[in-house]
């Protein structure tokens, strides 16, 4: 066992008599892994929109011989 093993399992009794079970909160780590989540949204979002930008489209007007091709064939 390493030391610093055995020192965690030196206070580990000392947190559970101090540990409340009818109140469970996630912690610094719950805050950790949430705001980690929040930033990488963030950077894709981003990243979508300059993405976004670089589109260039240009929407061509539908034309008469375009209904004539939906009818189907006579063969």
């Amino acid at each position: 066992m390493s030391a610093t093993q055995a020192a965690v399992t030196h206070f580990l009794p000392l947190a559970a008599d101090t540990f409340d079970k009818n109140k469970v909160t996630p912690g610094v780590l719950g805050f950790l892994v949430f705001a980690a989540l929040a930033v990488g949204v963030w950077a894709l979002m981003k990243s979508m929109n300059r993405h976004m930008g670089r589109v260039d489209f240009d929407e061509t007007p539908a034309t008469a011989s375009a209904p004539a091709a939906a009818t189907p064939d006579k063969s």
